[in-house]
């Protein structure tokens, strides 16, 4: 069976409350952007732009088009990110680009590599794990070992309802990533499942320097050269992220929970 593409909802149609839950409330300081009224310009996306080295925003038209070149490869050869006006993807690509712009550019690095040594029709393995994380990626600190074995066994009840107070003490946190996600996330009740790359460390670590760290493991080839090392987290699993996660039937038959495969292994976190 074909599976059908997601289409968001109409901006006047988007229910106020997805803003006020994960994933979407841990990006309110872009609220002016996804509440307003009105879809903000791509004048206004490049004037929040805190470094001046990040490529610039532009609207995709037939114009921006006439030049050939590969997405990936327009951002780098030219510094331009073409970007689809009154559109939800691209509006939060956009978003994820002024938040981490560092750990985007080393994506478009990887990517560029790999369009040259592939060429622009064909895919490579590491196209298609930075792909699966530019798109549903979430970054995972993980300061209880412990959890692992039950992440590493599918034991989804375990993760997410017998350990549930390790998601409320931080022993394990996740930050969203991928713009495809926060996008499904405006879809109300919506389950959500994200691409997790893993980094054993304490409570203490801040969003920013885990980011940076792994744009730098990324850059060098160390991080994403298969989607093998992606390991799939049901995010709806988490408490708050689902309206009916608080209770226990949840984590016993969600489709999202879906069971570990034959043979199927995964990486230690970094």
């Amino acid at each position: 069976m074909k599976r059908q593409r997601y289409a968001a909802p109409a901006r006047e149609a988007v229910d106020p409350a997805v803003f006020a839950k994960p994933p979407l409330a841990d990006w309110s300081e872009y609220d002016a952007l996804l509440r307003g009224p009105h879809w903000p310009a791509i004048d206004a996306l490049n004037a929040l732009r805190h470094d001046t080295t990040m490529p610039r925003f532009a609207a995709q038209d037939h114009a921006l088009l006439a030049d050939g070149l590969h997405y990936e490869q327009r951002i780098a050869e030219c510094g331009l990110i073409a970007t689809r006006e009154r559109n939800w993807h691209d509006l939060l690509n956009a978003l994820v680009w002024l938040r981490h712009p560092t750990l985007k550019a080393a994506l478009n690095r990887r990517q560029v590599q790999e369009i040259a040594r592939m060429g622009p029709r064909q895919r490579s393995r590491p196209q298609y794990a930075m792909t699966h994380f530019d798109e549903a990626g979430v970054l995972v600190r993980l300061a209880d070992p412990a959890l692992l074995a039950l992440w590493d066994a599918h034991d989804w009840h375990g993760l997410f309802w017998r350990e549930r107070a390790a998601w409320v003490d931080g022993r394990i946190a996740v930050t969203v990533f991928g713009h495809a996600l926060l996008e499904h996330a405006l879809t109300p009740g919506k389950l959500l499942v994200g691409k997790a790359l893993v980094c054993g460390s304490g409570v203490d670590v801040a969003w920013d320097s885990l980011a940076a760290a792994t744009a730098a493991r990324i850059a060098r080839g160390q991080l994403l050269t298969d989607p093998l090392e992606l390991r799939p987290l049901p995010l709806s699993g988490i408490p708050g992220w689902h309206r009916e996660n608080g209770a226990e039937a949840f984590h016993h038959a969600t489709p999202c929970y879906q069971p570990l495969r034959p043979g199927r292994r995964y990486p230690p976190p970094w």
